[in-house]
């Protein structure tokens, strides 16, 4: 029999004694008001259910993890490790061949009732446990586990102490046997605090514990609040104070007894969105000093002012419209407005129509965003183009527009088509409409200076404020076309239509082309090159379907319906067959600067080595990425000043998903790439421009 106990209990009697009154009390006061619900279940169910699962199949000896997923009914919370100062967590007791480790919790949350500091789980969380199975196990067979679990399961006026006996099996993987996984593990594994990488320390001055924790000078901290491990070492329900300097995190904490801890160790909740690192501590020197932050539940953002925020967000969006895959369309629609003959009103309605259109899409991807990062996914601005089939609809999607600029065929609705000799076709509102939708959709892979700061804020601070941002990103976007829709004197100013629009439309073919190739390119880096040979060939069909449109078009025929018909099919097809997976990375080709993998980890090996660091984000969908590698990254003069000062040169790679780049782009205060951060050896992190020079790369070891 295998066993790990992770329950804390009060283990001084006062702590008892308060722990207990302090029930009794809640008890007493809710005794008028408690309602059926309070109540233990008929048939004795649990009130929080518990159920106990393997990740994967595992070869003999190897280490698979188990997770003990609780989902506790509504108005019901279960505890941390350290329950705080009442309750108690789980204690687990092993039953199989195997061996348990110690398990994982996610990062807890604060309740605060009748003055006792709680820290609780109030809604679904899973405890990760590495499991080791026999070196002598058969592949093919399978071996039951089994644990009995203990926990407290409590309401702000009730708790009951709950029990089952968990089962499952693991399943002993052969040589080659593919081995699935669930992928309920890597949401479970999101919310688990993220391993510091750096030693914490603590010093005890009178009756306070003040600690030390090595945290990114840039990095954003909001509603902080940190949970100790270590029972007994703290009091829960004292305030917090938090301070920054430099890149080191000041904590000031009331402690709880006479005697000081040997170590401590716990959880630094970053943000209210759950974010959290574990730490270790050891005695050392705190420094003193910094700028201190609000601690606490109720703490105030230390991101810059949300007016601020949005005028980056106006500002990045107004940017994106210089961007290859965008211009084209905006420019089309804004001459479409010096039509001869459109009335103000036709004009200003076009305008709120294609506006609305921006402002929507954008608003529905950050939407979307925060809703997959508070189900625990680790994704970021332009998340969308690490998934390969998004990638191929991208594709035929710039494919077919680049065949409407060239006049293979005409299509009317999303407002930049002509008709006839090419000269002005009046565009409908829905057309406008779903010119917005399409000019900000192919707009999100890209993220400018005033829009980096913006669009990482909007990950970390609450969901009305993260929307503000993104509805004020889909404004900047809108904001020329909306400006020459509402300005006569603007739409005046543009030439006036005639022959020259049909050479001009052809040669906005030419960067919508380019994208085209750039996406095919991007196909081949997520799915392998014969995934991009199978976009190549529905590119061509779709050409071809599109080419017989515009013949009959030509002819006077109608043949829309016969071709809707047709891409529908099509598109059908394509998304039972083109694979959806994302690629293991081929191995890259020599650079320059011969830079390693980021990780953690790495970073912190080279902080604690005493050598300088250049970690820098990108991703192969990333053109300012591209530009500031082409123009300053991957020079030699940068790889001598380098060499020259021993820089460590860490390269995160963002164009699959990884969870860990995610994590440290959002402690940046980044939502998607490029992040550039300088680490000089022994000082505080340096965030840089997202464009770059050589000589400024050059000059960065000097101080410069």
């Amino acid at each position: 029999m295998k066993s790990s106990r992770s329950h804390r209990y009060p283990r001084r009697v006062a702590d008892l004694w308060q722990a207990l009154l302090g029930l009794i009390i809640a008890a007493m006061i809710g005794t008028v008001s408690a309602r059926a619900a309070d109540a233990p279940p008929a048939g004795g169910a649990n009130h929080i259910a518990a159920q106990l699962l393997a990740e994967r199949p595992v070869a003999a000896g190897q280490t698979v993890t188990l997770a003990i997923h609780f989902t506790p009914a509504v108005g019901y919370h279960g505890y941390w490790l350290n329950p705080g100062d009442a309750g108690f967590g789980t204690r687990l007791e092993w039953t199989g061949a195997g061996h348990a480790g110690e398990p994982q919790y996610p990062v807890p949350e604060t309740l605060l009732i009748s003055g006792l500091m709680n820290h609780v789980f109030q809604t679904d969380y899973a405890l990760l446990v590495p499991y080791t199975i026999p070196a002598n196990a058969r592949a093919g067979e399978t071996l039951p586990v089994a644990v009995a679990a203990d926990w407290l399961a409590c309401t702000e006026t009730m708790c009951v102490p709950e029990n089952a006996r968990l089962t499952t099996v693991v399943s002993v993987a052969g040589p080659g046997t593919p081995a699935h996984s669930d992928p309920r593990f890597d949401a479970w594994r999101a919310k688990l605090p993220a391993p510091l990488g750096a030693e914490a320390h603590f010093a005890i001055e009178g009756d306070h514990l003040r600690l030390a924790i090595p945290f990114p000078a840039s990095g954003v901290i909001d509603h902080p609040h940190l949970f100790v491990a270590t029972d007994g070492a703290a009091a829960y329900a004292a305030p917090q104070g938090f301070a920054r300097l430099g890149d080191m995190l000041l904590v000031t904490l009331k402690r709880a007894g006479a005697k000081g801890p040997g170590s401590l160790g716990g959880v630094l909740r970053l943000n209210a969105a759950g974010d959290g690192v574990a730490f270790a501590a050891t005695p050392g020197t705190v420094p003193v000093g910094g700028t201190p932050l609000a601690g606490g539940d109720d703490t105030t953002t230390k991101l810059p002012g949300l007016p601020w925020l949005v005028l980056a967000a106006l500002g990045g969006g107004l940017l994106l419209n210089i961007m290859p895959c965008v211009f084209p369309i905006l420019s089309l629609k804004a001459l479409s407005l010096a039509r001869a003959g459109e009335s103000q009103a036709e004009a200003r309605a076009e305008g709120l129509a294609y506006s609305a259109g921006v402002i929507v899409a954008c608003a529905s991807l950050g939407a979307l965003l925060l809703t997959l990062r508070a189900g625990g996914e680790q994704v970021g601005w332009a998340f969308q183009l690490q998934e390969p089939r998004v990638v191929a609809a991208l594709l035929l999607l710039s494919v077919g527009i680049t065949a409407n600029l060239l006049g293979l065929f005409e299509f009317s609705v999303p407002g930049f088509a002509t008709k006839g000799n090419g000269v002005g076709q009046k565009s409908t509102i829905n057309g406008a409409f779903a010119t917005g939708l399409l000019a900000a959709f192919v707009a999100t892979p890209c993220t400018g200076p005033f829009m980096a700061s913006a669009m990482g804020a909007a990950l970390l601070l609450p969901v009305a404020s993260g929307m503000l941002l993104f509805v004020a990103l889909g404004v900047g976007i809108a904001l020329p076309f909306l400006a020459i829709a509402f300005v006569p004197a603007l739409r005046r100013a543009l030439p006036r239509p005639g022959a020259w629009m049909n050479w001009f439309r052809r040669i906005m073919a030419v960067p919508m082309g380019l994208t085209a190739l750039a996406l095919l390119w991007l196909a081949s880096r997520l799915g392998s090159w014969s995934f991009a040979g199978a976009c190549l060939v529905l590119a061509i069909v779709v050409i071809a379907v599109l080419a017989m449109v515009g013949d009959g078009q030509r002819k006077g025929l109608g043949r829309g319906r016969q071709a809707a018909g047709m891409l529908l099919a099509l598109a059908g097809a394509a998304a039972i067959l083109l694979p959806h997976t994302v690629r293991t990375p081929d191995a890259e080709a020599p650079e320059v600067l011969a830079a390693q993998a980021f990780s953690e980890a790495a970073l912190g090996a080279a902080r604690a080595a005493g050598h300088p660091v250049f970690a820098y984000f990108t991703a192969d969908w990333c053109l300012t990425c591209k530009v500031n590698e082409r123009i300053a990254i991957e020079r030699e003069t940068t790889r001598d000043a380098f060499a020259k000062a021993g820089v460590v040169v860490l390269k995160g790679d963002w164009t699959r998903r990884d969870p860990a780049i995610t994590r440290y782009l959002t402690t940046q205060g980044a939502a998607g790439v490029p992040l550039y951060v300088w680490y000089p050896a022994g000082g505080a992190a340096q965030k840089l421009p997202q464009v770059l020079t050589p000589a400024a790369l050059a000059a960065l070891p000097a101080g410069k």
